[in-house]
């Protein structure tokens, strides 16, 4: 095995210390390396990326660098010095062929595939140079993952290198060391999965994922305790951050005094009230549990029951618009309550100024762990059967704030619209507990339908963040003028599917753009979204795609995916269409009370999310439609959303507010399964037939019949509602 120079050996002795001064390395994975020649494969983030894998591997390693900066003369005696391989990208075979040589000699050659620096920490397109290296060598590949290196002052992270402080010092790093694969199975699919499974592996081992979600608030309102946390939309009014953390923590003395229960209900829409009850629970050490009052009775009073919750949350004049509903035992109406309480919230207001975090943490008694523990209760909409009490953790709604921050990268003066309802998760963790760790201001609102007032609020406030489902989205375009949203930086819609139409209409209308997003419930929820594309720094200048039309964005950071056969689960290349896995530290931890649906989604720390999809080569997740809305006829998955888009596109009915037809699957003694047309408007279906001949649909596809309908199911998020279309569509 070849041994360094002495001028490596010099480099070492006396720039190891320096460095490691400076960076703490945790290397992971060590054993994994070959003891002869292979190839090395990292992500590439910072600028001193290849010195912080230096320091991680036992063995010197030959480096892969740009003729451009090998031939720098400020750079080039330290390249020369530790051997580097320079090479021009449009005459490769040189350095293909050095490459080649390091590596039959047994030396360790590394090569940054992704060709460039991340500009927005997520991995980029994977440059297939290295498959040549990789066959001429006939030599293993082993993919490295670099953690934790996007924030520091050499990334790209805040849109500037250098030209910010360091979070930390020494800053630590981990440096994770897969498996080796062989030459001829680490093609370009195989190794971004590789590169993913490692990310998240050191992602999940952050220590910060494991803080107590009231103690992360606790941290989060204390930076800036004077600036404002939320406005409350409806009377105007004003919460600091000091002030917030005050109510809540009178309320959670009482809570704590009063009520031994684990959970509490939580029946609020969003506002300055709900972020104070939300918080005071998770304070006194309790479970939030905020439920879908429109949801109807009889799910509620199975949520009840199922969390047996005895004690709920709710204010006087909410209760009266809210008449058929399962109220538990006891019912706290903070109208009545936070006026009595005046004295301890000014004296817990008082300490949230004086004390340090951890002390006012150590009063309030919230343990410094929280872990797998359960930290949020939340209902699924129930879009294809009776709601699912999904148990979200500690590490979970750390873990998807912590992303969500690393993807959103805000602004200091970013303000977001919450006006989602918290019992949906996106406006759960997206516009509560984001904000509340982050330090991000918010403007409540209890209702997204009402549009002109939410678009007054855009403008009055100059908010910047607008986060909505497809369905409140189009009520903008009716209700709201042009001005009203000109202060706006990010439009991200989630929930349900972003229809074209609608993105194009909405971006003339308001020189907005739509991004999309995708997320779940059971993961905490965000996975992926769409990004601005970044403006270039100088004329001419090649920026690195943030969005693609069509697709859900790229994944944040920490999450591993594979795509399975939905019927075999036997595993299928990231390029491949198929059942869409994923693992991270944002994955719930099961349904409530219900082992059976558990074990049948999480697999060995898998979670299998009922969505089918597929990657592009530059990581963009394309989702092609739920599990649920796919019917298997004559051996062939037959994507109802797409017979959808179909109709709308031939029947010109692109542009309606409300949904007006839905394609359902339905049993066929001939087929095993036919589609139905649900409709809301006289349709031909002879007509209809032959427009979808025309148009070259299978005939697989075309609606074996039509069943009228008055109008379409849907639930308050706007989504389908599965279960109620099924029954209509077995209606004779």
């Amino acid at each position: 095995m070849p041994s360094m120079s002495a001028g490596e050996r010099a480099l070492h002795f006396f720039a190891g210390p320096l460095v490691r001064s400076v960076y703490r390395v945790c290397a992971l994975g060590v054993e994994h390396l070959p003891q002869g020649g292979f190839l090395l494969l990292p992500n590439h983030i910072t600028w001193v990326d290849a010195i912080v894998l230096q320091i991680a591997c036992p063995r010197p390693i030959r480096y892969i660098i740009d003729q451009e900066f090998y031939c720098k003369p400020i750079l080039q005696p330290f390249v020369r010095l530790v051997r580097c391989i320079p090479i021009d990208t449009r005459h490769s075979r040189s350095a293909v062929r050095a490459a080649t040589e390091k590596i039959a000699e047994g030396e360790i050659v590394c090569l940054f595939p992704e060709g460039q620096l991340e500009r927005a920490g997520t991995l980029l397109r994977l440059q297939r140079g290295y498959e040549l290296i990789a066959h001429h060598a006939n030599a293993p590949v082993v993919p490295v993952w670099l953690d934790r290196l996007w924030g520091s002052i050499f990334s790209f992270q805040g849109g500037r290198f250098f030209t910010k402080w360091p979070k930390e010092i020494p800053y630590r790093v981990t440096v994770a060391f897969g498996k080796p694969l062989e030459p001829k199975a680490a093609e370009i699919a195989t190794v971004r999965e590789e590169l993913l499974k490692l990310g998240e592996f050191c992602y999940s081992r952050r220590p910060s994922l494991d803080r107590h979600l009231a103690e992360a608030c606790v941290q989060g309102l204390k930076r800036r305790p004077f600036s404002t946390a939320v406005i409350d939309g409806i009377d105007h009014s004003e919460l600091s951050r000091a002030k917030l953390l005050g109510a809540a923590a009178a309320l959670s003395r009482f809570l704590r005094k009063e009520f031994s229960d684990e959970r509490i209900a939580i029946v609020l829409p969003a506002s300055k009230g709900s972020m104070v009850a939300n918080l005071a629970v998770a304070l006194a050490g309790k479970v939030p549990v905020d439920l879908n009052f429109t949801a109807g009775r009889a799910a509620n009073e199975s949520a009840c029951e199922s969390a047996n919750l005895r004690v709920a949350i709710s204010a006087t004049r909410f209760m009266e618009r809210v008449k058929d509903f399962p109220w538990p035992d006891h019912v706290l109406k903070l109208d009545e309550m936070m006026p009595q309480m005046k004295r301890q919230i000014i004296f817990w207001w008082t300490l949230s100024i004086l004390l340090p975090a951890r002390l006012l943490a150590h009063l309030l008694q919230i343990p410094k762990k929280g872990g797998h523990d359960e930290a949020l209760l939340l209902f699924t909409s129930g879009s294809s059967g009776e709601p699912k009490g999904v148990v979200l953790s500690h590490r979970n709604i750390a873990g998807n704030v912590s992303q969500f921050r690393d993807l959103l990268d805000a602004k200091k003066d970013d303000v977001i619209l919450a006006s989602l309802p918290f019992f949906h998760s996106f406006g759960s963790t997206v516009t509560l507990w984001y904000p509340l760790v982050e330090g991000v201001r918010i403007v409540t609102y209890p209702n997204p339908l009402e549009v002109a007032k939410n678009a007054a609020l855009v403008e009055k406030y100059k908010l910047t963040l607008l986060l909505a489902t497809p369905t409140f989205l189009r009520g903008y375009l009716r209700k709201a003028e042009p001005d009203q949203l000109r202060s706006l930086r990010l439009v991200i819609t989630g929930a349900e599917k972003l229809p074209l139409d609608l993105a194009k209409a909405f971006e003339e209308r308001f020189e907005q753009r739509v991004l999309e997003g995708y997320g779940l419930t059971e993961t905490a929820p965000v996975v992926s979204v769409n990004l601005p594309e970044p403006q270039p720094t100088k004329p001419g200048e090649q920026v690195q795609p943030s969005s693609r039309l069509g697709s859900v964005g790229k994944m944040a950071p920490g999450i591993a995916a594979e795509i399975r056969e939905p019927e075999t689960d036997r595993k299928l290349s990231l390029h491949e269409t198929g059942m869409l896995w994923l693992r991270g530290p944002n994955i719930f931890e099961g349904y409530l009370n219900d082992p059976e649906r558990t074990a049948d989604v999480l697999r060995d720390g898998w979670f299998k999310t009922g969505d089918i999809g597929r990657f592009d080569e530059d990581g963009f997740l394309y989702i092609e439609g739920r599990l649920s809305r796919f019917s298997k006829i004559g051996g062939e998955m037959v994507p109802h959303e797409v017979i959808e888009q179909k109709i709308i596109d031939l029947l010109e009915l692109s542009g309606k507010d409300e949904r007006i037809i839905a394609i359902v699957g339905v049993t066929d003694e001939a087929k095993g399964e036919a589609v139905v047309l649900l409709s809301a408007i006289d349709v031909d279906l002879a007509q209809l037939r032959d427009k979808l001949r025309d148009a070259g649909v299978p005939n697989l596809w075309i609606p074996k019949r039509i069943q009228s309908v008055e109008s379409i199911p849907v639930l308050a998020s706007g989504k389908l509602d599965l279960k109620k279309c099924q029954e209509l569509a077995n209606e004779k």
